[in-house]
């Protein structure tokens, strides 16, 4: 009964439609929507074969969900790929691709040779400086300024070399909607996604130009044009987070709405068909959370190199700064400038370790909640054993965020390099 009611609005659903799919029709050729029709399909084992109008309600459904989490979330895409960080672009409507022979990838390996030039000439000068001054201070602004050059080189290893397994992931956000849709009767909306990622992207690009102004103001004779080689460094360091924390979010969003629609759902009935179902839909989004470490761990594995090695350093030059002073002069404002560079590297990492620990965190017990509130005896034997299976998916499919094996993110590793950093400080 229940599926003859959910059938219905599929039908009309798809007829409505009809004329938009007949006008994405010129734009996409049939064999571009074959090929999206046969990614997007759904493996159900009570209906094999997906009938003519199915095939237009998901192909429709594939245009809704690139509207509500590609269009919000285009603007940062656009960011990344303006940066010469990350040349994926969209093939067709949910589906994200990337191309060595690209015109996004040709820019961006146009920009990063024109960046690298200023760069090195920036950077020789840098170096320069660590084989002519004698000052702790300069030398340790020397070595920072040096280090802030570093993630340039490695755009084409963490960006371009993960294009394709990233563009991977985005596309299965698309799939990951459609499931939703499928299981829940309704789309998985963003909430003020949009305004969220406007407002992100425009404080990195500022707190960009504040933290390179900051730096080259407390620290005499650093010529302004130097700050040239610089901003896309930084802003592409401020996106990284950023962009982690959307993804995160976004997670968490996924989760708790597929909690509530869960809960909604055995309010009603106590059927196996329901947890069955939703069994499977939480297990693609803790594949969807597992598979954001992986697509992106070779991007934050040397994202959180970087950041370590830039506390370490400005710690240890603050402290060596503040204890050799006896007094206040002008000079001591060179302090600041490594005060700003710590906190503003442990602001990155927090933010990194907390949104990963909260999505986790919801993906884990969110659904998990709704299970345990569950009266057993008031449902049969076949339900009972679907709940038993909902629960030993869940000990089997860990909600962890892994880049790819290296290190678990979470609030254990913000912890950890605090409890090194302070065991460091202590022993000198």
């Amino acid at each position: 009964m229940n599926n003859q009611r959910m059938d219905t609005p599929n039908l009309l659903l798809s007829e409505i439609k009809l004329k938009k799919w007949k006008n994405y029709d010129n734009k996409y050729s049939n064999s571009s929507l074959n090929g999206t029709l046969k990614d997007y399909s759904f493996h159900s084992t009570e209906n094999e074969t997906i009938e003519r109008y199915d095939q237009v309600t998901i192909y429709s459904l594939v245009i809704s969900a690139k509207q509500t989490f590609y269009r919000d979330h285009k603007l940062l895409l656009v960011l990344f790929r303006v940066l010469a960080v990350m040349p994926i672009q969209r093939s067709s409507p949910g589906r994200m691709t990337f191309s060595w022979n690209s015109t996004a990838t040709l820019y961006a390996f146009i920009f990063w040779i024109f960046m690298t030039i200023i760069v090195l000439i920036v950077g020789r000068e840098r170096i320069q400086i660590l084989y002519t001054t004698k000052q702790f201070d300069e030398y340790i602004y020397a070595v920072i300024f040096v280090i802030y050059l570093i993630p340039h080189f490695w755009i084409p290893f963490v960006g371009w070399g993960v294009a394709t397994e990233v563009a991977e992931y985005k596309s299965s956000w698309g799939k990951f909607q459609l499931k939703f849709y499928r299981v829940t009767g309704t789309t998985l909306q963003f909430p003020h996604l949009k305004s969220t990622i406007i407002i992100i992207s425009i404080g990195c690009i500022l707190c960009a130009f504040l933290f390179l102004f900051a730096l080259s103001f407390f620290l005499e004779g650093y010529p302004l044009w130097h700050t040239l080689a610089y901003y896309h460094i930084i802003i592409m360091i401020n996106m990284n987070c950023a962009l982690w924390y959307i993804n995160s979010r976004a997670i968490k969003t996924a989760s708790i709405a597929l909690a509530h629609s869960f809960q909604k759902e055995i309010l009603i009935s106590y059927s196996a068909d329901i947890f069955s179902k939703y069994r499977m839909l939480w297990i693609n989004l803790s594949e969807l959370l597992q598979s954001l470490g992986n697509a992106y761990a070779r991007t934050y594995s040397t994202y959180c190199i970087f950041i370590f090695v830039n506390i370490v350093i400005a710690v240890y030059g603050a402290f060596a700064e503040i204890f050799d002073h006896t007094n206040l002069s002008r000079d001591s404002y060179k302090e600041f400038g490594l005060i700003v560079d710590g906190l503003y590297c442990s602001i990155l990492l927090f933010i990194f370790c907390d949104c990963s620990h909260n999505a986790t965190l919801c993906v884990a017990k969110g659904i998990q909640n709704v299970l345990l509130k569950i009266d057993v005896r008031q449902i049969n034997r076949k339900a009972k054993s679907e709940i038993d299976l909902f629960i030993f998916a869940i000990e089997m499919n860990p909600a962890i965020v892994s880049l790819k094996g290296y290190v678990n993110v979470n609030r254990e590793l913000l912890t950890s390099t605090c409890r090194k950093h302070l065991y460091g400080q202590h022993t000198h």
